[in-house]
């Protein structure tokens, strides 16, 4: 349940056409449903404008499809399982008949939100071709959270002209995840060109010296140009997670700019008149 429905639910109680013992009943499960093998919380869409997603590995099927369909009876924003398998994807169908398996990003969406018809614009950057699946998984992500998203692969460090060709999406960005494994260079290289917030993810692609996308993560963390931060390895859903609730914020930010700019004319024109008399 998001803050829209909630004040929706509250407006029908305070109209008459909802008694207080319905909205109490309608609460109770507001907090968190007790499944039994799982609490799913359902305040954390108000809390944090996003609802619960479901962490696929280790969950039985029908387990993640009973979660699905809690989150789905509840909340009103996208529905996701991260690193999910066929097997948890046929049990999810059960429950939620248009749900979508995205390959390779291995993400169901079970819902998406609405994509506006305007609004910032999110540049996933790959470093290879081998980064894809961790790549997908950022980019499935923010467009099921609503983002739109441009994607810009295998333009790692090795061929950096390959990055500069793709120079117009770069600048259009509002936030700019980099996925990159082997040296993990290629995320300093963006922070360099884009004045847009960079997030870096490592990944656990390269040879044995990488340590299993160690050393990336130490590259990205000792980034020299400013503005860029680094999630976890192989964390595309943390990458995507953070971008969207940065554009977000911003939204707000610049509607409540917008509403206070009349007011501040107002206030300046008055003082304006007050000086000439």
């Amino acid at each position: 349940m998001d803050d829209v429905a909630l004040r929706a639910l509250l407006e029908r109680c305070a109209g008459g056409t909802l008694s207080i013992d319905e909205v109490i009943r309608e609460l109770r499960y507001l907090p968190y449903a007790d499944l039994g093998f799982a609490r799913v919380d359902h305040h954390r869409e108000l809390r944090l404008g996003l609802p619960e997603a479901v962490y696929g590995p280790g969950k039985a099927p029908e387990h993640v499809a009973a979660i699905v369909a809690a989150l789905l009876d509840v909340n009103t924003g996208a529905i996701l399982v991260t690193r999910a398998s066929a097997e948890q994807y046929r049990a999810v169908l059960d429950v939620a008949p248009e749900a979508e398996l995205l390959s390779p990003a291995s993400l169901i969406v079970a819902r998406r939100a609405l994509v506006p018809e305007e609004g910032p614009m999110l540049a996933v950057v790959s470093a290879g071709t081998a980064d894809l699946p961790v790549a997908e998984e950022a980019a499935c992500t923010a467009e099921a959270l609503g983002l739109a998203v441009e994607r810009l692969y295998d333009v790692g460090v090795a061929g950096l002209h390959r990055l500069l060709a793709g120079r117009a999406v770069l600048d259009r960005a509002a936030v700019v995840i980099v996925v990159a494994g082997m040296d993990g260079a290629l995320a300093s290289v963006v922070g360099g060109l884009v004045a847009a917030p960079v997030v870096a993810v490592p990944t656990s692609v390269g040879y044995g010296a990488g340590a299993g996308g160690i050393a990336p993560l130490l590259t990205m963390l000792n980034a020299c140009a400013p503005g860029v931060v680094a999630v976890n390895i192989d964390n595309g859903f943390g990458a995507a997670v953070f971008a969207t609730l940065v554009l977000r914020r911003a939204a707000v930010d610049r509607v409540a700019a917008d509403r206070a700019a009349p007011e501040r004319a107002g206030v300046g024109r008055a003082a304006a008149s007050g000086g000439l008399r």
